[in-house]
């Protein structure tokens, strides 16, 4: 798609207060795709303006109505998914047939559940003698990452619409041309002017400016912890709503009476998809130290299969990233058995699909939050020093249990202090809470969980 010099505000795509663009970058050739404003404090301003006088009609529309125009929305998307699916390639490089089978079709899916929901949802109830409400926060502005582009702006705006909320949305600078095919999407669908805005720029400025904003009733986060820090605490200060998505550090453990072969191949398989740009990734595969140098065999062969079927990571910051802590994984004693820290091309941000053997608990690669193509294989001795393991990091977004009896599965991963566990490679839910515990956030998404986000609850006494 040809990208907008405007910002999307008020129904109309308007010219930027400043002169300043953003180049976006095709990150498997390095050529620039195109240039898109670089919001102001001031675009912000107008946008939120605009989100706030549009707030009271939208929020008295009725539910009924709010969720036709979201299922309108979700068949505008499905009109448009091929389009949708080459301008992720083009600006975050992922494979194509990726692109079309999760960041195409997945916000598709969240979209058309909040159709269903915004329809069907008690907004309204009756507690003894108490009515109680669930109405709308008010303006939401949302703040949204690069690594699942559509899907993170879609389930922010989904449920913030259904609510009955205003949006105004800043998306990551890597991938703003997704972000403005979707407001067009937004106006196709009928959604009347000022209910969703889009500003794009940086985030210490246009994004800073969002999150501070006087007249932003709940600011809705996905990025980094250490950025969700700095935002949670600007809401604060304000007593604001606040809902953050954030890193994890998500542990595959495998018990000893699973199919190994098949725990390790999906686990693998889940690290390098999406170029292991996946915060909730199962980053650390835990096994039995009498099945571990089997698993590790396994693991480095699974994953020197994926050598040219992934693509690159989002830009040149990000691939010296990766190689930073791969560098640093080997200076502190893990082995590498797959990849390595070596560019595999020279033209494009490609890394190898890496997996580190060796590695104890405490080492950096096992601590922190890679957000790349590499693989930890850490060793345990029984359920109790897997607990330990798979508990021990700052984060809790999610996980994975493989055993050969389910209830043995779900009795472990009931012990894990994070928000989501696949038992046994359970399959993605759009409709099931997705967020994390410890530093890896506040708040959930998706499904119902994820629409009372943007409620606020009041009642009545007769």
């Amino acid at each position: 798609m040809k990208a907008h010099d405007g910002m999307y505000i008020d129904g109309a795509w308007r010219p930027a207060v400043g002169t300043d663009t953003i180049e976006v970058v095709n990150p498997v050739d390095e050529q620039v795709l195109g240039r898109v404003p670089a919001g102001t404090a001031e675009d912000v301003d107008t946008a939120v303006r605009a989100a706030r006088a549009a707030f009271p009609a939208w929020a008295a529309t009725p539910p009924a109505e709010r969720a036709a125009r979201l299922g309108a929305l979700r068949d505008v998307l499905t009109a448009r998914k091929d389009e949708i699916a080459e301008t992720v390639t083009a600006e975050l490089g992922s494979p194509l047939s990726f692109s079309q089978a999760v960041h195409a079709t997945v916000p598709i899916l969240v979209a058309g559940s909040y159709a269903e929901l915004a329809a069907t949802y008690a907004f309204e109830e009756k507690v003894g003698n108490s009515t109680v409400y669930q109405e709308p926060i008010g303006v939401v502005g949302a703040i949204t990452p690069w690594n699942y582009p559509l899907h993170q702006i879609v389930a922010k705006v989904a449920p913030a619409l259904a609510a009955g909320c205003t949006v105004v949305l800043k998306p990551a600078e890597d991938t703003p041309l997704t972000a403005q095919l979707f407001a067009e999407a937004v106006a196709e669908a009928g959604v009347p002017a000022g209910v969703f805005n889009l500003v794009t720029g940086l985030g210490p400025v246009a994004g800073q400016a969002l999150a501070e904003h006087p007249d932003v009733d709940l600011v809705s986060f996905t990025g980094s912890t250490a950025v969700g820090r700095r935002i949670g605490a600007t809401a604060g200060a304000a007593v604001k709503r606040v809902a953050l998505e954030l890193g994890g550090k998500s542990a595959n453990v495998i018990l000893p009476s699973a199919d190994l072969a098949k725990a390790v191949n999906v686990g693998v398989a889940n690290v390098m998809s999406n170029s292991g740009q996946t915060c909730s990734a199962w980053t650390r595969m835990l096994v039995h130290a009498a099945q571990y140098e089997q698993a590790v065999e396994l693991a480095a062969t699974a994953a020197a299969k994926y050598g040219d079927r992934i693509g690159p990571v989002v830009n040149a910051k990000q691939q010296a990233r990766v190689r930073g802590y791969i560098d640093k994984g080997v200076a502190e004693g893990a082995r590498i058995v797959a990849g390595g820290p070596e560019f595999p091309r020279e033209q494009g941000y490609f890394v190898q699909p890496t997996v580190f053997a060796d590695v104890t608990p405490e080492m950096t690669i096992a601590q922190e939050e890679i957000f790349g193509p590499v693989l930890s294989v850490i060793p345990y001795e029984d359920e109790e020093d897997a607990v330990r393991i798979a508990n021990g990091t700052v984060y809790g977004l999610a996980g994975a249990v493989w055993a050969s009896d389910e209830a043995e599965a779900v009795a472990f991963a009931r012990r894990l202090d994070t928000g989501q566990v696949d038992i046994n490679g359970g399959r993605f839910n759009p409709s099931a809470p997705f967020g994390g515990y410890k530093q890896s956030g506040v708040g959930r998404e998706l499904g119902a969980h994820g629409l009372s986000e943007y409620l606020q609850t009041k009642s009545l006494q007769f």
